[in-house]
């Protein structure tokens, strides 16, 4: 009778990557929601439009890779907060177009700076080669599902 090998979680990549991800988002989330109240779909709506300007809620899903309707709560709560506007679109009345309003812009490029920041401390036990390469190996996995 064969003898069944054991399944390590912790040393499953999936496993892995979700642990990893969880903890750097989670330790982040403590100064953008305690600073200025906002959710992890919010931070992506607002950077997504503080990198990019312009955009439909709709882009940001696909770029974010979040279902519509977090987006579209979140962009309930950013307008509320009067992070961002609305434009209706001339050619189809349908499309909403959202950008930073001025106090948006002003939140984006203090969260911005925050990022940058936070960066340099989750990889200070890496060297520069080690970073690239971990960025070069994560983009690789996510591109086999695309």
């Amino acid at each position: 009778m064969q003898k069944n090998k054991f399944f390590f979680i912790e040393d499953f990549l999936p496993y892995i990557l979700t642990q990893a991800a969880e903890t750097v988002s989670a330790n982040f989330q403590v100064f953008y929601k305690g600073k200025y109240g906002i959710l992890r779909t919010e931070w992506r709506v607002l950077f997504h439009l503080g990198n990019f300007g312009q955009m439909t809620a709709r882009d940001i899903g696909i770029n974010a890779k979040t279902h519509k309707t977090k987006i579209s709560r979140a962009v309930f709560r950013l307008e509320k907060k009067k992070y961002l506007k609305r434009t209706t679109s001339e050619e189809d009345r349908r499309i909403e177009f959202l950008s930073l309003t001025e106090k948006g812009v002003g939140v984006y490029n203090d969260l911005k700076k925050e990022a940058e920041g936070f960066e340099k401390r989750i990889t200070k036990n890496f060297t520069e080669s080690e970073v690239l390469a971990l960025r070069k190996c994560l983009k690789k996995l996510e591109a086999n599902f695309d």
